[in-house]
């Protein structure tokens, strides 16, 4: 019983904390509303449980292997986070302009965990700290997968929650904008210690 308490714990306290994903989250319920910022949220909460099953059974092995793939995926995953950041930051002007801004869906915040940094960071750690060797790893994983997405829908929700409650006093268009360019700014700094990690490999 100790060992889900330290879980769950575990699982609240990375969850909850900020990173890209509850900026994301937030941004979206602030420009969309929490309906139709739901997709995101499920995408993110079940592509992290998939990502936490499969490092878990050894895709993080590879890495190992193959040492120039992991490069690779964090070359893709800071362009791509940047480029949701850029996204982020003028969703107010596509709002304004001819309403055909959406949100993003379920695939997309899935996929996304995989070119995350803190995800990878989480991922990992939980399985170094809370699995053993021996008979009991596999039950261990998917106690901890299950966990996870258990927690993460009300830890990363609370951050959605919090953007749709924003929405109410940034109705103005102006300070839509402004909020905005202040979440794309913060997901783009997110990346700054991985793109001085990848400058230090490629220098």
């Amino acid at each position: 019983m100790d060992y889900l308490y330290a879980v769950v714990l575990f699982a609240i306290s990375s969850s909850v904390t900020p990173g890209p994903n509850n900026l994301m989250v937030m941004s979206s319920g602030v420009n969309f509303g929490v309906r139709r910022s739901l997709p995101l949220l499920a995408g993110i909460c079940v592509g992290f449980t998939l990502m936490l099953l499969l490092v878990g059974l050894g895709f993080g092995q590879l890495f190992t292997l193959f040492p120039s793939l992991h490069l690779v995926i964090k070359c893709v995953g800071t362009l791509y986070l940047l480029y949701l950041a850029w996204l982020i930051a003028r969703s107010a002007d596509e709002l304004a302009g001819k309403g055909q801004a959406r949100p993003l869906g379920f695939l997309k915040g899935a996929l996304f965990q995989w070119v995350n940094a803190k995800a990878w960071v989480v991922a990992t750690g939980a399985i170094a700290a809370f699995t053993s060797a021996g008979a009991g790893f596999y039950e261990q994983n998917l106690t901890l997968a299950l966990t996870f997405f258990i927690i993460s829908f009300p830890s990363v929700g609370i951050w959605l929650l919090f953007g749709s409650v924003l929405k109410r006093w940034l109705a103005g268009e102006r300070a839509r904008r402004r909020f905005n360019q202040a979440m794309g700014a913060l997901l783009a700094l997110s990346v700054a210690p991985v793109v001085r990690e990848l400058w230090q490999q490629l220098a």
